[in-house]
């Protein structure tokens, strides 16, 4: 088949491979909906994260599946599924404490920008649902197997309430769905940092009550200022960067939480400072697994629709334009057709 390979700094290609195959009895080979390129792509891509050799690329992804080993019970071929970009057998002990993205046999997926891919732990990893979806909620159930999930946890690890205040940090496809998340969870005012008009109206679609764009210290006092001087009790940073983590730490009210999920480059903390500020923090790699039930449940009943985010629609053969435009910020986030 051909797949998405990337050789090195803004060279992706559509290329030929082996066809994934059952390598363990816990595998599952599914046929894919649709896949996507994440914004997490976009550091390989620009050169920022160390890449050894062609790597294959993909991991958010949803399909039907085509084949099991013989290890797996709990999908089976036919059924269509949804699945976490961090592999786990959802049985050990941190995925029974909600953190499958620490599972102790866990990895990350690949591969999934592509026809077909390979899902190991299949039975950990892997969520069916009980019919097939119409094709129209394909971009949605697509959304759920990472980009919402992160935005989720974002909102879920930043302890976001109902009637609270909540600042979303990144207007990036991850941040726009913690503006979703938060305002699914009840929060009563959710400020969204965004200086781009087309992500800022998908924002306040989502659910944003105020959008500041202003950065830095300019952007911590209108933040400041809308809060009376207090700040928010929740916080997400879905960005990464140093400059956004400073800003999440700026607006965050003390005895607040920050909910980060933005891979850190650049990221460093001064120890008397977060010591003093009295904020909470926790982050890391989304436990997507933990609420894909919730969040397929919600989208299959028409009560969210994080497909939105998708705005550039491609043929997965022009992949490559795909990673320009959103490297080029020409796209938030690129659905690659799965026609073969």
């Amino acid at each position: 088949m051909y797949a998405t390979v990337m050789h090195g700094p803004g060279d992706v290609r559509y290329e030929q491979v082996s066809d994934p195959r059952i390598e363990k009895p816990t595998d599952a080979i599914i046929k894919l909906s649709a896949t996507c390129i994440c914004g997490s792509d976009l550091w390989p891509y620009r050169g920022l994260s160390e890449r050894n050799g062609p790597a294959h690329m993909g991991h958010e992804y949803c399909g039907v599946v085509v084949e099991v080993g013989s290890e797996v019970k709990t999908v089976k071929p036919g059924q269509f599924v949804v699945g976490s970009f961090c592999l786990s057998d959802n049985t050990c002990p941190h995925c029974a404490f909600g953190f499958h993205s620490s599972c102790q046999q866990g990895e990350f997926m690949t591969g999934a920008q592509a026809p077909y891919a390979r899902v190991p732990l299949a039975d950990g990893t892997l969520v069916a649902t009980v019919e097939m979806p119409d094709a129209d909620m394909i971009p949605h159930m697509l959304a759920v197997s990472d980009v919402l999930g992160s935005g989720w946890y974002a909102a879920d690890a930043a302890q976001v309430r109902k009637g609270g205040t909540v600042v979303v940090v990144g207007d990036g496809a991850v941040g726009l769905m913690g503006v979703l998340a938060a305002n699914q969870m009840g929060a009563e005012r959710i400020i969204a940092m965004s200086r781009h008009a087309t992500r800022q109206q998908l924002a306040r679609e989502f659910g944003a009550t105020d959008i500041v764009a202003e950065r830095g210290a300019d952007g911590i006092a209108r933040i400041m200022d809308l809060t009376d001087g207090v700040g928010a009790e929740s916080v997400l940073e879905c960005v990464g960067m140093g400059e956004s983590m400073d800003q999440a730490m700026g607006v965050c009210r003390p005895g607040g939480t920050i909910g980060y999920v933005g891979v850190p480059h650049g990221v460093s903390f001064d120890g008397q400072k977060l010591f003093f500020s009295q904020r909470r923090m926790l982050g890391g790699p989304a436990p997507v697994r933990r609420f894909l039930p919730d969040l397929m449940d919600r989208v299959l009943k028409g009560a969210i629709r994080p497909g939105k985010v998708f705005d550039l629609v491609l043929p997965i053969a022009q992949v490559a334009e795909g990673y320009r435009a959103m490297d080029e910020r020409r796209a938030i986030k690129t659905l690659l057709r799965v026609d073969a």
